[in-house]
């Protein structure tokens, strides 16, 4: 079993104030994906951020208090990326894949355009190039899981309130057609989706209302495969019982074993 969990947490030092990391202790993950560390490197010294079971890598943002990614992974990898040559992920931080032995991790931030019709242009410009990327590792030879937060439903049963935000971001027929892209021509798996085709599971609340308490969620946070590894997953899990952000830790147990 290979244990791999992703979470946006909407500020990594802030997440560790709500017990992100005494969580994190008890999960006998293998790998841990992170979005939105929302820190430089440096103010991140104490030793609660660099668990000892693990190496850790973060690529922060240029702009301070914003975006950037991590991973902890217990098996030392061969490689770490934190550069795609690319100035939205690189100068943003929202890229890092570690390579091991024919397996790659990457913890991937995509844009969010939800703010105002520029940010959805930014995101709009993203998703071209994000898709000849993808198509890109496809042809290299080795599986690939990217854990992200990808700031889009791809189907109804995403998100609680389909019918009312088919115009708004996250949820536009063009963002759920470069999903469908991304699954259809390039042949990446929505691991998640092949465990359970189960309503009512998501990641992100808004912190408006009361829309936590009441699970009126979406679905922002996949792992997509390539198809090496698809039938893998063996148990899917959102944890719940306590809030560390407003996004929720996706757990993905994989029948494989870990790299040698």
């Amino acid at each position: 079993m290979y244990r791999v969990i992703t979470c946006n947490t909407n500020g990594i030092r802030a997440a560790a104030r709500k017990g992100f990391f005494d969580w994190l202790d008890k999960q006998d993950a293998d790998v841990v994906c992170i979005q939105e560390i929302k820190a430089k490197e440096v103010q991140l010294t104490d030793s609660v951020f660099h668990p000892k079971e693990y190496h850790c890598f973060y690529n922060e943002a240029e702009r301070p208090g914003y975006a950037g990614t991590a991973i902890f992974c217990k098996q030392k990898p061969q490689k770490v990326t934190t550069r795609l040559g690319w100035e939205l992920l690189d100068t943003e931080g929202r890229y890092i894949q570690v390579d091991f032995p024919g397996l790659s991790v990457v913890s991937l931030y995509v844009p969010s355009g939800s703010s105002s019709d520029v940010a959805q242009a930014r995101k709009d410009g993203f998703m071209g190039p994000f898709y000849e990327h993808l198509k890109s590792l496809r042809r290299k030879r080795r599986q690939f899981i990217i854990c992200a937060d990808w700031n889009t439903c791809h189907q109804n049963i995403d998100l609680k309130n389909w019918r009312s935000n088919q115009k708004n971001s996250g949820f536009m027929p063009h963002e759920r057609a470069w999903l469908d892209r991304i699954y259809d021509e390039l042949g990446w798996v929505d691991i998640f989706r092949e465990i359970t085709d189960e309503a009512d599971l998501y990641t992100w609340w808004s912190n408006r209302g009361q829309a936590w308490a009441n699970n009126v969620g979406w679905r922002l946070d996949y792992m997509l495969v390539t198809p090496g590894l698809s039938g893998s997953g063996e148990r899917q899990a959102i944890f719940r019982d306590e809030r560390f952000s407003d996004h929720a830790p996706l757990t993905i147990d994989f029948n494989i074993s870990a790299p040698a």
